[in-house]
């Protein structure tokens, strides 16, 4: 005999987002930073995940305006890239993943980083664009140097390292001094691709009228 489990697509994801909204009071943040939270309550299956939810003022709304201005969206580890759903980001922006490229194990072990760090180095055009970290807080770090150093300013950083080293002070650096940029980021330990991605998924259906 099957087994007995919902099976329609469409009826899971709206009975898990009403099961969210009903057990989350979410009426403290904007519109568009409710629908970033679903998301990230929804991606790792916590609703106290909100209670360590920061960021500045205007950040959702700023990841879709950088959208809607086809921006290009930079990915730490392939998982975050893989996680966003690229056909529902608008118009021509575009997913970037410097992991493999080889550049980036030559430098990382010169620089005495580690290759998710310096595959950072190799984001070229950041003023504007939307930073996604879910996984390397060295990368967190390494973005932030590089903003000391005059890089290009992002429109959004997205900052969910997960782990035990590195990833609530890189979390706590990013809010303490966002370098002017706008960020998301979840306090703590919690993190990670799925989280991360979650997040972009939830601006480009802002930024595309689906949500």
């Amino acid at each position: 005999m099957p087994l007995d489990y919902l099976r329609d697509p469409a009826e899971i994801y709206r009975l898990s987002f009403e099961t969210i909204e009903g057990e989350v009071d979410l009426s403290a943040h904007s519109a568009a930073m409710q629908r970033v939270a679903v998301r990230l309550i929804h991606a790792c299956g916590m609703t106290g995940v909100v209670d360590d939810l920061a960021y500045s003022e205007g950040a959702a709304e700023a990841g879709v305006a950088a959208l809607q201005n086809n921006c290009p969206v930079y990915c730490d580890v392939e998982m975050v890239k893989a996680g966003i759903i690229e056909r529902n980001l608008p118009g021509a922006s575009r997913l970037v993943c410097t992991l493999n490229d080889p550049r980036a194990g030559f430098h990382g072990k010169a620089a005495k980083n580690t290759r998710t760090a310096s595959a950072v180095d190799l984001w070229d055009d950041l003023d504007g664009s939307i930073c996604v970290i879910g996984n390397a807080p060295t990368a967190l770090f390494r973005l932030l140097e590089r903003l000391d150093e005059g890089a290009g300013l992002p429109a959004l950083v997205v900052g969910l390292p997960v782990g035990f080293v590195g990833a609530v002070e890189s979390k706590e650096e990013l809010a303490k001094n966002p370098r002017g940029t706008h960020f998301i980021t979840v306090q703590g330990r919690r993190g990670g691709s799925a989280m991360a991605s979650s997040v972009v998924n939830a601006l480009a259906y802002l930024a595309t009228g689906k949500s």
